[in-house]
C-alpha cells in the first residue's frame, strides 16, 4: 500500500486534482518508492452520485480506486464522536464531516498517512450554488474572500490542498471577479473560469461531463438519503414542544430545525461552557452560504437549509417543495404558536 493518495468525490475539484497528480506522478520519488499508479478514495451510500462519478473518473485516470460504503445508521452512530472532535453544532459542517470522518478512519487503517484534496476551490472561485445570486462582481469578490477564511480540513489524516497553495490563491484572487461570475444565459456555470482552463481538447484532463458537472456539496453527493435520514432521526429525538422552547433553552444561535436542535444537545453535553457555544458562527444558511444568500435573494428565506438541494431554481435535483424537508415553519393559530414538521419516511439501515 502507498503512503499517500487522493480524495476523489467525482466532482470538478477533486477530479482535477487527481488528474493533475496522476499526470505528474510518473518519474517522481514517490512513484519510485510506491509505484506510478495513484490511489484514490471515495465514500458514499450505496448508489450515491459521488460513488458513480468517482468510479468513472478513476477508470478514466487509471487510479487504484478504493470505494468505501456506509449506511445512514453508520453515520448516525458516529455523530457524537464527530461533534466531539470538530467542536461545532453547525449543521453543514456536521453533515459533511461525518462521512469524511468515516472515510478518513478507513483510509488511515490502510496505512495511508497523507491525502491530496480539492479543498478550497469553491471558496476562491465562488463554486457554491448560492453564488448564482451574486448581484455584481464586487459582492462576488467580497464573499469569496470571506469564504476563503473559513476553510476547514479533514481530520485524522494529513491533508494537502493544492488549490489552497498561497501562490495559486494569489493568482486566483487576482482574476477579475467578472470572469468568475455565473451567467446562465451565456452558458457559464459555477467555477466557469477553472473549468475552461482545463478544457483541453487535445489532451483532456477529464471526461467532458465531469469537467462540467454541477456543484454537488459533499453531504449531498455521498447520497441524498444521508441528509434525509439525519432529519428523520432527529425528528425521533426532538419533540415539537422542545422546538417551541428552543429560544429559551438556546438563546444564542437558536436552532430552527429539529436536526439543528439534536446536534446542539450533543454539543452542549460535551461543551457546556458559554465560551464554547460562542465560537460557532450562526445565521441563515442555504447551500453552504453565509447570510449573504438571503440578502441576494429574499425568496430563499422561506427555504433555509444548508443542502445544495435547497437552492431552488439552481440545483438540478432541488427539493420539490418550497420548504426543505425537516425545516420548521412556525404558524400562529389562535395566538398559539404551532409547529408543523415535514420529514420524509426514510428507512435507516442497521
Amino acid at each position: 500500500m502507498t503512503d499517500f493518495g487522493v480524495l476523489l468525490s467525482g466532482g470538478l475539484d477533486s477530479s482535477l486534482v487527481a488528474s493533475i497528480t496522476a499526470r505528474h506522478l510518473a518519474g517522481t520519488k514517490a512513484a519510485k518508492q510506491w509505484g506510478a499508479q495513484l490511489h484514490s478514495f471515495c465514500v458514499g451510500l450505496e448508489g450515491s452520485p459521488d460513488l458513480k462519478a468517482a468510479k468513472e473518473v478513476a477508470d478514466y485516470l487509471g487510479t487504484v480506486h478504493h470505494e468505501f460504503h456506509f449506511t445512514v445508521q453508520d453515520g448516525i452512530d458516529a455523530i457524537e464522536e464527530v461533534i466531539y472532535h470538530i467542536e461545532t453544532y453547525d449543521v453543514t459542517t456536521i453533515r459533511a464531516s461525518t462521512p469524511m470522518f468515516l472515510m478518513s478512519r478507513k483510509i488511515k487503517s490502510l496505512g495511508v498517512k497523507m491525502v491530496i484534496s480539492g479543498e478550497g476551490s469553491d471558496e476562491i472561485f465562488g463554486g457554491y450554488l448560492y453564488f448564482h445570486k451574486a448581484p455584481n462582481k464586487e459582492e462576488f469578490h467580497r464573499e469569496t474572500c470571506h469564504k476563503g477564511k473559513q476553510v476547514n480540513f479533514s481530520m485524522g489524516l494529513g491533508s494537502s490542498s493544492p488549490l489552497l497553495d498561497k501562490e495559486f490563491i494569489s493568482v486566483a484572487m487576482d482574476i477579475d471577479p467578472e470572469s468568475k461570475m455565473i451567467k446562465r444565459d451565456e452558458g457559464r456555470i459555477e467555477k466557469w473560469v477553472l473549468r475552461r482552463a482545463f478544457d483541453d481538447e487535445q489532451h483532456p484532463y477529464l471526461p467532458k461531463h465531469i469537467l462540467y458537472r454541477q456543484k454537488e456539496q459533499f453531504s449531498d453527493g455521498v447520497g441524498y438519503s444521508w441528509i434525509d435520514g439525519l432529519k428523520a432521526h432527529a425528528a425521533q429525538h426532538v419533540t415539537d414542544k422542545m422546538m417551541l422552547n428552543a429560544g429559551h433553552i438556546f438563546p444564542h444561535n437558536t436552532p430552527n430545525t429539529k436536526e439543528a436542535y439534536y446536534y446542539r444537545m450533543i454539543f452542549e453535553r460535551f461543551f457546556p461552557q458559554n465560551s464554547a457555544r460562542l465560537t460557532v458562527p450562526g445565521g441563515a444558511s442555504i447551500a453552504c452560504s453565509t447570510a449573504k444568500a438571503v440578502e441576494w435573494d429574499a425568496s430563499w428565506s422561506n427555504n433555509l437549509d444548508p443542502s445544495g438541494r435547497a437552492a431552488l431554481g439552481v440545483h438540478l435535483s432541488a427539493y420539490d417543495n418550497q420548504v426543505a424537508p425537516g425545516v420548521v415553519q412556525p404558524e400562529i393559530i389562535n395566538n398559539i404558536p404551532q409547529i408543523t414538521v415535514s420529514s420524509p419516511g426514510v428507512e435507516i439501515l442497521s
